[in-house]
């Protein structure tokens, strides 16, 4: 018998990040993932973005989030001494001179606070670049590598014995109020599902608002393109280094395609040629589905009537910078030193769960 304080389910980033804050307070953690290369982490760009929408909103909670995931990205590139999160400005163009007007009229209130570094009213001129309209320069903002990352924690747990490349079977785990049994394997004080938009189908958690959906990306090669800063008019535009971009995203609800498709092809060549009339070229195209939430905020804490149950996800396109400050809220939940915010709490969608069910 494999004796552990927390099993979890699933190592895309959500479950990578809480697992990694577990091991480094000291607890014995053991995670079950079965490997999924089109998951939702390894297909996502990794992109931190302090505003988002056509409105020009800023990110719930940013002032918190972004600061704490760059800082703890940077942790992480100490300890492999790898590169992993590039802080780089974000252009976010307008798309017509109302657009344009709109944004101006609002940023006498600074409703960006730090984020935004300065509003171009013209065609900025960088390199390639279709800015008729101007756009807004927002700062502290930037992308990480994930599949990168992922590939570097999970090289960790294969070596030390921690993670387990098999699916987990929740049928076979056998609860008790002192400590939880799997599969006549494992025994451990608590379980979190990191499942991401598999937890659909989870038949302690099925009854929480998941709403998945499917995104594809592509990454081009354009020569000549500015590299100095990422893009963002109807798709974001991510140097990825060697004159490779990834451009992103597409959203499609179920029923889902079965990997990447033409129409998703054709749909982010479209948004492209919008923001460039270089010349590029398809190197790679994936596909994955997110975890995202009715209310797009993220699922965090414990069971309602199970307490050796927790629940972490729900992150949507967000995961890169949710990620850090929620693994660590919710490591604080389960030493007993915090609360889970009101805003992320399981409890917001009690209503739902079905009389009857777990």
């Amino acid at each position: 018998m494999t004796d552990c304080d927390f099993l979890v389910v699933g190592h895309g980033i959500a479950g990578a990040t809480l697992a990694y804050v577990l091991r480094q307070r000291g607890h014995q953690v053991l995670v079950y993932d079965p490997g999924q290369a089109n998951s939702a982490s390894n297909v996502a760009a990794g992109l931190m973005n302090p505003v988002a929408g056509k409105r020009f909103a800023l990110t719930w909670r940013a002032a918190d989030l972004l600061p704490f995931a760059a800082a703890f990205y940077r942790e992480l590139e100490q300890r492999y001494q790898q590169p992993f999160f590039t802080e780089t400005p974000i252009l976010k163009l307008f798309a017509s001179l109302e657009e344009q007007n709109a944004v101006l009229a609002r940023s006498a209130d600074r409703p960006w606070g730090d984020f935004l570094a300065g509003l171009a009213t013209a065609d900025p001129g960088l390199a390639g670049v279709n800015g008729p309209f101007g756009g807004a320069w927002l700062r502290h903002g930037g992308h990480v590598a994930v599949r990168e990352l992922l590939a570097a924690l999970a090289a960790d747990g294969t070596r030390d014995g921690w993670l387990r490349h098999e699916a987990f079977d929740w049928t076979r785990l056998v609860l008790d109020p002192a400590a939880v049994t799997y599969a006549g394997q494992v025994r451990a004080r608590h379980v979190i599902c990191c499942e991401g938009a598999a937890a659909v189908r989870n038949p302690y958690f099925g009854w929480l608002p998941l709403t998945p959906n499917q995104g594809e990306v592509l990454d081009v090669t354009c020569a000549g393109l500015s590299a100095a800063q990422v893009l963002n008019r109807g798709a974001y535009v991510v140097p990825l280094g060697a004159g490779r971009f990834r451009v992103g995203a597409t959203y499609r609800w179920p029923p889902f395609a079965d990997g990447p498709t033409a129409v998703g092809r054709e749909e982010l060549a479209a948004r492209l040629v919008v923001l460039t009339d270089l010349p590029f070229a398809v190197v790679e195209q994936r596909a994955g589905v997110r975890p995202a939430v009715r209310d797009r905020k993220p699922l965090l804490g414990p069971h309602p009537t199970l307490p050796v149950l927790s629940f972490c996800g729900g992150y949507g396109s967000k995961g890169v910078m949710l990620a850090p400050r929620l693994a660590t809220l919710l490591a604080d939940n389960l030493e007993g030193r915090a609360e889970i915010w009101p805003d992320v709490s399981l409890q917001r969608y009690n209503a739902l769960r079905p009389t009857g069910v777990i």
